[in-house]
């Protein structure tokens, strides 16, 4: 009886997992299937079936393009129940395989015009976060030298400012500066005209303390600092810096950290081994700058207070934003190049990943880092935790989360969404099927976040839950048998091997084994998976065992049998839970 609830679990539970686990080969959209024919198939018989094909599904199947001739490759429409059946069919003999014609799709891509000369965004993989999140409900701070509402701003949704210098609401720009640096956080974006920005549907509040020469007192940034905070900022940038520290800017900081703003700033343009302030205070993040191949821009500081890079531009590709002409007034399309550059990069992203609900703003800071691309041989702390990458961290910040983006994206590459599915059968096959969409998503959910299936995980659950019991019942004429009997146990189950004992051995069924393998294959890379599942698999088979045939080696079949197995059920899952979110937090 156990062996056989242990075998349904485990069909049940891959079934599903490798039926609805993103990223698995059976994912995806098709409306096509390809048929690779074999090589020494008689172009004459290739002919017959395709001709058999055409009449059957009353369609045109043809070669793929002009270069499938000789890799005799033919395209015929079809769904999943098609595939099926070819599969199935006499056609199989004569192909090389029959698969989905699969659709693939780039990443959401800005229809503004420009955007095909922003490499810095790119370089930064912020399209894959644009699949999750544009930073919505967002406020982001530009404290600089103003933000003047240029044509590629007009969709930009803005909040109250302030204009420290002249002490007055309307915080224009008159240098061009921060509304470049307001262009890249949040540049209106999908309207067709000029470039785009990174976080292009959060607001921006424009806060005014440099002059239009660029210039700015501590006093104008430590109020500005504040006023942010105090008016619903969610994310401060700074590009903006100088070589002396001022406890009033520090105060001003710790106060807007302490009420959840995230704090970003440039590390500073002249090329020396420390951050500049107000980037090195500990609870702001500075931004040191790259250039297009990655590399520490030639002007950007390094070392000491450098938390992590991004693009800054330099004189061969420089940061593409809308701002205003200080010597006119008007609206040009420019590029800069500096660590204020890099800094909104930062901003940007973190507005995206507070947009996924992350609002302690040491954790977005820890986000930001954890999932940069981290550079080897960095001695001199060029890069901090490394190269920004929006994709990344948006990713790690949705980690755990159950998102509509991301249930809707399953049913759709599930073909749940097909109105078929749901009326065959009627109202009374209604709620089950919604009960099975919604227990295979949670299961693929959560294989996908915290138990990614391996050879190595799956060969534990395997033997710590069943083993190969199927070698039990094989016999072979003069071998001897206890291989097959050893082979057929699940770890908890070794001990009746050793023993000859019916009943389990409570040393074997217990945390021991587990807890000995995960200590000596947890710095493995690939083993220590094998020891996670082993983990799970004991405790499957010990929580079976305890509700079904509680049967221990000197505690017989009682309540103290059962006390024993359901405890170290609870254990074996615990250590299993340690040794994967141990992983997490090293990857």
């Amino acid at each position: 009886m156990k062996k056989l609830v242990l075998l349904c679990l485990f069909i049940l539970g891959i079934g599903f997992a490798l039926f609805n686990f993103k990223g698995l080969a059976q994912q995806g959209e098709f409306d096509s299937i390809i048929l690779d024919f074999k090589q020494e198939v008689p172009i004459a018989k290739i002919s017959e079936e395709i001709q058999g094909l055409s009449q059957k599904y009353n369609q045109q199947v043809n070669l793929n393009s002009i270069f499938s001739i000789n890799d005799r490759i033919y395209i015929v429409e079809g769904d999943r129940e098609t595939l099926q059946e070819l599969k199935r069919s006499p056609l199989k003999q004569d192909t090389e395989y029959i698969e989905a014609n699969y659709l693939y799709h780039a990443l959401e891509v800005p229809n503004d015009p420009e955007y095909s000369k922003q490499w810095n965004f790119r370089n930064i993989n912020v399209e894959q976060a644009w699949d999750e999140t544009k930073g919505d409900g967002i406020t982001v701070a530009v404290i600089d030298t103003g933000v003047s509402k240029v044509p590629d701003l007009k969709l930009t949704n803005f909040v109250k400012g302030y204009d420290f210098v002249n002490d007055k609401d309307d915080a224009s720009d008159d240098n061009g500066h921060g509304t470049h640096v307001a262009g890249t956080i949040a540049q209106s974006t999908n309207n067709g005209y000029g470039v785009a920005g990174i976080a292009y549907k959060a607001n921006i509040m424009p806060l005014k303390v440099l002059s239009g020469s660029g210039g700015g007192t501590i006093a104008d940034i430590a109020e500005a600092i504040k006023f942010a905070a105090d008016n619903d900022a969610d994310v401060i940038n700074m590009s903006l810096g100088g070589g002396g520290a001022s406890h009033m800017i520090e105060e001003a900081i710790k106060y807007a950290h302490s009420k959840g703003v995230v704090i970003i700033a440039a590390a500073g343009n002249e090329g020396r081994n420390s951050s500049s302030y107000p980037a090195r205070y500990p609870d702001v993040m500075s931004v040191s700058a790259t250039d297009a191949a990655g590399d520490k821009a030639s002007y950007s500081n390094f070392g000491a207070g450098v938390d992590i890079s991004a693009p800054g531009g330099s004189e061969t590709g420089k940061i593409i934003q809308n701002t205003v002409d200080p010597s006119s007034g008007e609206s040009v399309f420019v590029g800069f190049q500096g660590t204020s550059m890099a800094a909104p990069h930062v901003a940007g992203v973190a507005a995206l990943v507070r947009a996924t609900g992350v609002e302690d703003p040491t954790e977005v800071v820890n986000i930001l880092k954890q999932s940069s691309r981290r550079v080897q041989e960095d001695h001199l702390n060029h890069f901090g935790s490394g190269h920004l990458d929006a994709g990344a961290a948006v990713k790690l910040a949705l980690k755990g989360k159950i998102t509509f983006n991301d249930f809707f994206r399953w049913l759709r590459k599930s073909g749940y969404l097909n109105l078929g599915f749901w009326l065959d059968g009627g109202a009374v096959a209604l709620l089950p099927k919604l009960g099975m969409v919604i227990g295979s998503y949670l299961l693929a959910w959560f294989l996908r976040n915290y138990l990614p299936f391996t050879l190595g995980l799956n060969g534990g659950l395997i033997f710590g839950s069943s083993g190969l019991f199927v070698l039990q019942g094989l016999y072979i004429f003069d071998l001897p048998q206890w291989p097959m009997r050893l082979f057929g146990s699940s770890i908890p189950e070794l001990g009746n091997v050793v023993m000859g004992h019916s009943s389990l051995n409570p040393i074997f069924a217990s945390v021991l084994i587990p807890f000995i393998l995960t200590a000596l294959l947890l710095a493995h890379p690939t083993l220590k998976w094998f020891a996670i599942g082993s983990s799970i698999g004991v405790a499957a088979c010990l929580g079976v065992s305890a509700i079904f045939d509680p049967q221990l080696w000197l505690l017989g079949d009682g309540a103290i049998a059962s006390t024993y197995l359901m405890v170290n059920t609870v254990l074996c899952f615990g250590l299993a839970y340690l040794a994967s979110q141990r992983e997490r937090q090293r990857a």
